[in-house]
């Protein structure tokens, strides 16, 4: 920020009233200190967690409604908004959650602008400063007012067809009218500044989960060159904790050919969610929030990239929220279409690939994003915590996204589940728990009797026992869970996969 914001004299004051009244000197500093401190965050956090996404350069960047669209606040507006604010509630704050809708496009000088090619649903739990985040596939198929049934990627597009500078609050209503769920806030913003954003903040921190190897990573500008193998180059990355500078952070999250597991783009959705926690740890260090050059270089150079229907009085309150979520208060989801996943794979009438919801309809990704937070009673979670359950879910069912479901359930009672899969006997009518501790995490064990209404078994079948030794002889470092529990046609009716009661 420059020197006249840092340090504001009475008479640059002069001129706000609230009601007529003039508002107190050290109040507004007060005010303006925090705001700067939270400005640079928004827009950092914007652009690195949001020009992440697109795999593929696109088309000219946000023209009327991402313009310079910080230029367009009153400061002094603002300013008295900001006084005014202490009392106002955020939109869903009411209802104890806030969903942001975050939108990645291209930005400038590429094809195809203003295609999404990731979404992904922010969401706060005020009262417990919990964070959810749901990466949304960009083939996902979904139905459009007066289109039809197209990949959800291309809302934003056919919005700014139509009407320039509408495309994110097209998105944020499609997204809100399918999963059934309300959308506060959306901010879009392309990639173009990434790598300068994450030079500036001195790179990033990211525990790397698998080796990444991508041999077909495009490079920027020979995307046509006749020679075909110039057109990419080979990306690597080892795993472990590794220190990222902007180039490299930019091809970890945006990298869609690697080798094995890391080669698609549910897997490229994980990794841009672990780009943007590292993101928030390095903004939420006091050596970046207090460095004043940091925030006038973001502020000057990064105002044509992001677009929001967020108030700079929102964007405070939004920081008061979450400046204090930790690590495990996160919680991450992708839809995917896993052998459990919610999704599965299909070809479109003109042979596209397009992603569709297993069910047939988005009843079960509306329940995930739904209960994500789950309520369970805090004294029954923190004993399922102290005993430190893990859980495998086999789904011994035909029905589809049964075992996706229930996990969720679990999960916000404390449960650590540790796989989810398909049984491989599907015959099941009521549900089995096996339990692998002999009954030493009993309360542990109480719970998942209560919640699913299955029988208890302390031993292995035949079949399950040797399924668990042929997988654990794939991945020698797989570790037992403490309970198996197979999904039986009872457990789509009981408590398990319905929304948590106070208890």
């Amino acid at each position: 920020m420059n020197q006249e914001l840092e340090n504001p004299s009475k008479s640059r004051f002069d001129d706000i009233y609230t009601e007529g009244e003039l508002i107190k000197e050290e109040f507004v500093k007060n005010k303006f200190k925090f705001f700067g401190k939270f400005f640079v965050f928004v827009v950092i956090f914007a652009i690195v967690g949001l020009t992440l996404f697109s795999d593929k350069n696109s088309g000219n960047g946000p023209k009327k409604e991402g313009l310079n669209w910080l230029s367009n606040f009153s400061i002094v507006g603002q300013l008295r908004q900001l006084a005014e604010s202490s009392d106002r509630k955020l939109k869903g704050e009411e209802r104890n959650r806030i969903n942001i809708l975050l939108l990645g496009i291209g930005g400038k000088n590429h094809d195809g602008g203003y295609l999404t090619d990731t979404m992904m649903i922010v969401s706060i739990e005020p009262t417990t400063k919990k964070v959810a985040m749901v990466s949304i596939p960009r083939d996902l198929t979904v139905p459009i007012e007066g289109m039809g049934w197209r990949k959800i990627n291309s809302v934003s597009a056919y919005a700014e067809k139509e009407n320039p500078g509408s495309g994110g609050l097209a998105a944020s209503q499609a997204v809100s009218q399918i999963f059934n769920l309300p959308i506060d806030y959306y901010l879009r913003v392309d990639f173009e500044g990434f790598s300068k954003i994450i030079d500036e903040l001195g790179g990033v921190d990211i525990n790397v989960d698998n080796v990444l190897d991508d041999y077909r990573y495009p490079v920027l500008g020979l995307e046509d060159d006749p020679n075909y193998n110039a057109r990419y180059e080979h990306l690597h990355v080892e795993p472990g904790l590794q220190h990222m500078n902007g180039s490299l952070a930019l091809k970890f999250a945006r990298s869609r050919h690697g080798v094995g597991v890391e080669g698609n783009d549910f897997a490229r959705a994980k990794r841009q969610q672990k780009i943007i926690e590292g993101v928030k740890d390095k903004l939420f260090s006091m050596n970046v929030l207090f460095k004043p050059t940091l925030i006038t270089n973001i502020l000057n150079t990064y105002q044509e990239h992001v677009s929001t229907n967020l108030q700079i009085w929102e964007m405070v309150k939004l920081w008061s929220l979450v400046k204090e979520t930790k690590k495990d208060q996160i919680i991450n989801k992708v839809l995917d279409n896993s052998q459990s996943g919610l999704l599965v794979d299909r070809r479109g009438e003109d042979g596209a690939y397009i992603l569709t919801p297993r069910s047939g309809d988005f009843s079960q990704i509306q329940y995930l994003i739904s209960s994500i937070f789950g309520n369970a009673p805090s004294e029954i979670k923190k004993e399922i915590l102290d005993e430190k359950a893990t859980i495998e879910l086999r789904n011994g069912t035909w029905i589809n996204g049964l075992a996706n479901k229930i996990s969720t359930d679990l999960e916000s009672y404390g449960f650590t589940i540790t796989g989810i899969g398909n049984a491989s006997q599907r015959n099941f009518q009521k549900s089995v728990i096996y339990d692998l501790t002999n009954g030493a995490k009993t309360q542990s064990l109480a719970l998942l009797k209560s919640k699913t209404q299955a029988n208890i078994s302390f031993g292995l079948p035949e079949w399950l026992a040797t399924d668990l030794e042929l997988e654990k002889a794939e991945n020698p470092n797989k570790k037992n869970p403490d309970f198996v529990l197979i999904l039986g046609q009872s457990a789509d009716s009981t408590g398990s996969g319905t929304a948590n009661k106070t208890e």
